[in-house]
């Protein structure tokens, strides 16, 4: 059974920093695409960043226009997972953090994601 579980949401201040992380179990994600995606109240859940396997051990991320230069999506291997780095961070970036993972093999960074993590409170304030 697969289980993807986010950590280390939380709350900051405007310009401030966070690392939330996602350790998967039940399969080994390294060679399958796996992502972020984040939704605030009142929207759809929106792609934040993805890393597909590209070969030996190069990944290739991908990043929504928002936070593209302060957001870093990284593979965590030991926890068969990924961690998003976020700095400079702003008070549009509050919503609940989704870890995703594709179903199968792939290199596409935006999905299709058949795995989803419960989800993780992110909160900036101004």
């Amino acid at each position: 059974q697969v289980q993807l579980v986010e950590s280390g949401g939380g709350l900051v201040q405007a310009g401030g920093s966070l690392r939330p992380s996602c350790a998967a179990s039940g399969r080994t994600f390294s060679r399958y695409a796996m992502g972020w995606f984040r939704q605030a109240p009142g929207n759809e859940r929106e792609f934040v960043a993805g890393t597909a396997w590209r070969g030996l051990s190069t990944y290739y991320t991908d990043y929504a226009d928002s936070v593209k230069g302060r957001f870093t999506i990284s593979r965590d291997i030991a926890k068969n997972g990924v961690y998003l780095q976020m700095n400079g961070m702003k008070p549009e970036d509050t919503a609940v953090y989704y870890c995703a993972a594709a179903g199968g093999p792939s290199s596409d960074s935006r999905g299709p994601y058949a795995y989803w993590g419960q989800g993780t409170q992110v909160t900036v304030s101004s």
